[in-house]
């Protein structure tokens, strides 16, 4: 049975689902962007069989208490309402999912804290070296840092769409962009993953975040504050990662037909470019797609070199493939 709780930490209030209570492995679960741990809870009576499971909201989604994001900080800001959570719980070893961005959060986490994950699971996450704005498969940024990242590359009709609570252009996301076409949640789940889509608190300094003009195309350079700020080039580096290779074991699932996390995303800027659905595009000579997937595989075989284990393992289904094929999640899991 999965209940749902609200703790007050060090830092904020944080609410979460939990599961599993009593199993002797404890599984931490973090949802990504644009989403909250309602999207986790599908999940959490296959997982409840193996684990004591729990599932925080992250600050600005769900039911956790809203509170601005400084993104010069890059995940920090996440990682240390994480640590104040487990904390609180009383939790001193675990496992450790993230999912999308919560994947990247995650990494951030084991280099704050190494000493408290025994093992680290990253479920289609963002790129290592930001959403948006490097290219090649080692993360060189765009010039000025950060350009075609972060918050000026959300999709305006996106943003409207959160901060009224326009069910049929987040349904048409959530459809389209999270899973692989044809496959829907059932009517009930949906709704309350468009419930918790109406719950993000959007502004400046929260979801999506500011921006600054450039005269280089896209003409969009991250801010210093929000949400998507925190994930860009400019601030959501993680190459710190490496240095817990040989300390630190990592599965990387994915699923075979994520459209947000590819070499063709959906949501980059240059590809969207090079499909034409960005005016003004000065070619792949000049601002090539950002290919997130070979990255990031580059980036584990620096892991591997360094003495590191990272696992691939590809399963069907889209960005939330886990939801698509949870019996395939769960036996790479365990």
């Amino acid at each position: 049975m999965t209940s749902s709780h609200s703790i007050q930490t060090s830092r904020l209030r944080v609410a979460y689902r939990r599961a599993g209570e009593g199993n002797a492995r404890r599984l931490l679960f973090i949802h990504g962007n644009l989403s909250s741990s309602v999207y986790v809870a599908p999940l959490m009576p296959l997982l409840a069989e193996h684990f004591d499971v729990v599932a925080p909201d992250l600050r600005c989604f769900g039911e956790t208490e809203a509170a601005d994001v400084d993104a010069t900080r890059g995940y920090r800001d996440f990682s240390d309402d994480i640590h104040a959570f487990v904390e609180a719980l009383g939790w001193e070893r675990f496992e450790l999912v993230g999912w999308s961005m919560g994947g990247n959060i995650a990494m951030q986490y084991a280099i704050d804290h190494a000493e408290r994950v025994e093992r680290l699971v990253l479920l289609a996450p963002g790129s290592p070296y930001g959403f948006g704005g490097t290219y090649g498969a080692e993360g060189t940024p765009f010039s000025p840092l950060g350009l075609g990242s972060g918050a000026g590359t959300a999709n305006p009709g996106l943003v409207l769409a959160v901060e009224h609570g326009s069910r049929f252009i987040l349904r048409d996301i959530l459809r389209s962009y999270y899973f692989a076409p044809p496959f829907r949640m059932g009517r009930d789940w949906e709704n309350r993953m468009l419930d918790a889509l109406g719950k993000i608190s959007t502004g400046a300094a929260r979801f999506p975040g500011t921006f600054e003009r450039s005269d280089a195309w896209p003409h969009v350079v991250a801010g210093d504050v929000g949400v998507l700020n925190a994930m860009s080039s400019k601030h959501g580096r993680l190459e710190g990662f490496l240095e817990l290779a040989g300390r630190l074991d990592v599965l990387w699932v994915h699923g075979d037909a994520d459209r947000i996390v590819s070499d063709e995303s959906l949501m980059d800027v240059g590809y969207l470019g090079k499909i034409g659905l960005m005016p003004g595009w000065p070619g792949e000579d000049v601002y090539p797609p950002q290919p997130m997937e070979a990255q990031i595989r580059a980036f584990l075989g620096r892991y591997r070199a360094r003495g590191g284990t990272a696992e691939e393992v590809v399963i069907p289904g889209g960005h939330m493939c886990a939801l698509e094929s949870p019996a395939a999640f769960l036996a790479a899991l365990l």
